[in-house]
């Protein structure tokens, strides 16, 4: 058996989503308590109270629930990263909190939104983590990731035969689309996809671009 047939017989790591979570609030503990909806522990509160149930439906095999429970993590969070950025956007053109701290949250807030929309990509692309396991398909259904552009016969040669993406490919896709506002090496093909990288797209330009008029104003 070779080895990117065992890879593929693996199933997909979920520490990786994990690690991101507890990332995402640790970020929301670091922020200032002005740039935060609501109590600064409590989007973090939150995330590890949803945490268990979704890892004990995982482990007991009830993978709806599992699923279900993903979807309101990332809805939550990306709900207090909007209203993050808003409270960012509100506090620039008056001048109240410092510069170092304006540009210290702007930072946060942009690495927040990598990690949160890397977490959305990877929990709906083909269904979820648990059905790519399962259907054990080559590639993406949402995303066309390079190695789905190798032809079939080369495929071998690059050991990507039996590929199919993982959290970091995700992390990778959000990065470079909050970097370069827009998708560079892997063209999106669903309509979810397309959609939540608009969004991504947005709130990543709205923190680069006042930080940026803020710095000129400083200057």
């Amino acid at each position: 058996m070779s080895d990117s047939t065992e890879h593929v017989d693996k199933p997909e790591p979920r520490w990786q989503a994990l690690l991101a979570l507890v990332a995402i609030g640790g970020i929301y503990l670091a922020l200032p308590p002005w740039f935060t909806v609501g109590p600064t522990w409590l989007l973090p509160v939150l995330i590890v109270v949803l945490l268990i149930p979704t890892v004990v439906s995982h482990r007991m095999g009830r993978h709806s629930l599992n699923h279900a429970l993903g979807i309101v993590i990332n809805a939550i969070i990306t709900l207090a990263l909007i209203g993050s950025v808003t409270l960012l956007v509100g506090a620039i053109p008056v001048h109240k909190e410092a510069p170092l701290y304006l540009l210290l949250s702007g930072a946060e807030l942009w690495l927040t939104n990598v990690l949160v929309f890397a977490l959305w990509y990877w929990r709906l692309d083909g269904g979820g983590p648990t059905v790519r396991d399962q259907r054990r398909e080559f590639g993406s259904s949402s995303f066309v990731f390079p190695q789905m552009q190798i032809e079939k016969i080369e495929r071998g040669r690059f050991r990507v035969e039996r590929w199919r993406p993982g959290f970091v490919d995700y992390l990778f896709i959000a990065f470079t689309t909050s970097s370069t506002f827009g998708p560079t090496d892997a063209p999106i093909l669903a309509r979810w996809a397309k959609v939540l990288t608009m969004c991504q797209i947005f709130l990543s330009l709205s923190i680069v671009v006042l930080l940026i008029s803020r710095a000129v104003g400083i200057l």
